[in-house]
């Protein structure tokens, strides 16, 4: 099966394009001390604002620093927040999704009122909220971030959950005196697997995009680290003569946002049961 799945993604050329784009973002993110040019706070006032060139390929800020170098380093920043983001999200979840589906009755109207509540909240509005009581870091981006972005996974996993505990290969497994835990994660969850795993690759491109706009806003990542959103903040100011300080840091968050997009519509596609 794990080969079918593998053979349908190779096939679908979005999804391959996705998977590499990915896979050289990895790559810069966990090699980026050896990769990368110049150390991302390294300044050196002399050759600020210097445009693209042989030397410094991507332009200077206006400390000085290599863009191409912060450009490198903000990929690991940025990767670590959305996965860990994401992790927790789909922790959430899953978790919610599952119990409530599953248990059914008040434990499912409890559960999902709950949803309802944090849905009448635009997302990145709650997320301001919050952070603004918490000291802006990078573990509170992402904490932020996971805790607040479960809803949908829930109601998908619930949706999925109700469906399943009515089969038999269920009932037989409650006939045979099997407790509840071993039901929802023996039985459930393993049916549930391929729309979470298109959910949360979908998910990471959200989570880059809201720590991105944090770190704009000055509520995400703090200087000196490296971040896309911060990046393009500083550039905004000098956008008629430095053109390079806001198009680089743009293009390396839709190249990403589109190469996980692109991942999680093909995962869909290779997952779908009825394709």
């Amino acid at each position: 099966m794990f080969k079918i799945y593998l053979s349908r993604i190779a096939r679908n050329r979005l999804a391959l394009t996705g998977a590499i784009l990915m896979a050289i973002l990895a790559i810069l993110a966990i090699f980026a001390p050896v990769i990368a040019p110049h150390h991302f706070a390294e300044q050196n006032l002399l050759e600020r604002l210097k445009p693209p060139s042989t030397k410094y390929w991507m332009g200077t800020d206006d400390l000085g620093r290599d863009i191409l170098s912060r450009l490198i380093w903000g990929t690991r920043v940025s990767l670590i927040v959305a996965f860990v983001a994401v992790g927790i999200s789909t922790l959430f979840g899953t978790l919610i999704g599952l119990i409530s589906g599953y248990f059914g009755r008040w434990v499912d109207s409890v559960l999902m009122r709950l949803v309802d509540i944090i849905l009448c909240f635009p997302t990145f509005f709650l997320i301001l909220m919050v952070i603004a009581f918490l000291e802006p870091s990078i573990t509170n981006v992402m904490i932020v971030i996971g805790i607040t972005s479960w809803t949908g996974l829930a109601r998908l996993v619930r949706g999925e959950a109700l469906s399943i505990r009515e089969r038999d290969f269920v009932l037989a497994a409650k006939a045979l005196g099997a407790s509840n835990s071993r039901i929802l994660f023996t039985h459930l969850l393993p049916n549930v697997v391929a729309p979470i795993i298109v959910t949360a690759t979908l998910g990471v491109g959200g989570a880059i995009l809201t720590e991105s706009a944090l770190s704009f806003l000055g509520l995400g990542i703090q200087p000196p680290a490296p971040s896309w959103g911060s990046m393009l903040s500083a550039g905004k100011d000098y956008i008629h003569f430095a053109w390079w300080l806001s198009v680089f840091p743009g293009l390396a968050i839709l190249i990403t946002v589109m190469s996980f997009n692109l991942l999680g519509e093909g995962l869909r596609d290779a997952l779908d049961p009825r394709s």
